[in-house]
């Protein structure tokens, strides 16, 4: 066989990438010094890419280790929109073929991350099988990644000096002070993670809450770091679906980084049960990640792709006009929406960092191939807020009654430093 796998990959993709392609044969295509060079380790690296011409096949070949990217992983992901439509045309399967011989129809064991949920999409038990496959992963691991303050959510980053942790509080204090939260009030946090949002109103704040998640391992961190606090008299964390909330009312609620698990078809329903929950003139944050209007129907998050089958089964990420229609009609007053899509790339840099920074340490608690499933996707989110392919919103609306909003002229949440 002669060497002639990197390019055929070459014109597969397309002439002129900026990275270079090696492959197990000896053949390489590319610049003579690149940003990043994709490593193809085996024959079975071309069988996933070919199987699967898109972010799948790459995310496969990637967490088996069939595949691996030397130097910058972020110039790699970077060229998804230059090869949004790979050339898979007769010629490039003939050569193929002729490639791969006798094991071209061979097809690949699926690496065992990978997963495909069965029920009813977005039923309560479904709901918990995709939280728990996500979430339930390992807290020493998050915490490695996420750093002391276990915050898995979109940062607010006040100046180029800010820390990561630094970075995490602003961000609950910039919710706090749009929820206006004050000493004495009942909060309820909707997929409260492992606690920090709540941690912080009860500090700061005041706050009495409760925080609901139906990740088991999430809710006894969080139970743990509270009492730790000393603030179990103050927060009540319980395993609880959103749909099965009933002792409202409370002041305010929060929904940070949960909403992308909703779905669609739920959406209606989702936010008419916030406002059920909230008593007259409160108010409702909802952040969470949507998808760019105008990229939405080439980017819409396949059920096929990577991020469904590795990352957020279930995971839909939809556009804010039709996030904010929705809470409009399901009876809020919606004043205010605020985009923070390159604090979420920021964030997602840092994390990538932290995880790369410890990388046998993760790898030894959730194995090599859960540790390069985050990696990848992180790395990938980053170049996509980074693009404006995603975005993200807090979306502040009110229990809309006839009459003042209860919010201020102008708004004055910005008018003091978010980290002190």
């Amino acid at each position: 066989m002669t060497s002639q796998v990197a390019p055929l990959l070459d014109r597969v993709l397309g002439p002129g990438l900026p990275v270079a392609i090696t492959a197990w044969d000896g053949s390489r295509t590319g610049p003579p010094d690149p940003p990043a060079t994709v490593v193809l380790k085996s024959p079975t690296a071309l069988r996933r890419l070919l199987g699967a011409p898109s972010d799948l096949g790459f995310g496969r070949a990637f967490v088996a280790g069939d595949l691996d990217v030397e130097g910058d992983l972020y110039s790699v992901l970077e060229l998804r929109e230059q090869v949004q439509h790979p050339h898979v045309g007769p010629n490039e399967i003939r050569d193929a073929l002729q490639i791969l011989g006798k094991d071209s129809w061979v097809k690949p064991e699926l690496p065992p991350e990978e997963v495909k949920l069965t029920g009813r999409r977005h039923s309560k038990s479904r709901d918990a099988a995709a939280i728990s496959y996500h979430y339930d992963v390992s807290n020493a691991f998050y915490r490695i990644v996420l750093g002391p303050t276990m915050t898995y959510s979109c940062a607010v980053w006040p100046d180029a000096d800010t820390t990561l942790d630094q970075a995490q509080f602003a961000k609950y204090e910039l919710i706090c002070r749009k929820l206006g939260l004050q000493e004495g009030m009942r909060l309820l946090d909707v997929g409260c993670g492992w606690g920090g949002m709540l941690m912080h109103a009860a500090k700061e704040h005041g706050v009495t809450g409760v925080g609901v998640t139906i990740s088991i391992q999430q809710a006894d961190l969080a139970s743990k770091r509270i009492a730790e606090a000393g603030l179990t008299d103050r927060i009540k964390i319980r395993v609880q679906d959103y749909r099965d909330i009933a002792d409202g009312p409370f002041d305010a609620i929060s929904s940070i980084g949960m909403f992308e698990h909703v779905g669609e078809a739920k959406l209606a329903g989702y936010f008419a049960r916030m406002r059920e929950l909230l008593a007259p003139g409160g108010r409702f944050l909802n952040h969470g990640i949507a998808q760019s209007p105008r990229m939405r129907k080439r980017h819409l998050v396949a059920r096929a792709g990577f991020v469904d089958r590795y990352v957020f089964p279930d995971g839909e990420l939809l556009e804010v006009g039709k996030v904010v229609s929705s809470m409009q009609e399901n009876g809020f007053e919606v004043c205010n929406v605020e985009n923070l899509r390159e604090h979420y790339a920021r964030t997602l840099r840092a994390w990538v960092a932290n995880l790369e920074d410890h990388w046998d340490e993760a790898v030894a608690e959730v194995g090599e191939g859960r540790a390069r499933v985050w990696r990848l996707y992180m790395a990938g989110s980053a170049v996509g807020f980074e693009a404006g392919i995603i975005q993200i919103h807090q979306s502040l609306a009110v229990h809309h009654e006839p009459g003042p909003s209860g919010l201020p002229p102008r708004p004055d949440w910005d008018t003091r430093p978010l980290v002190g």
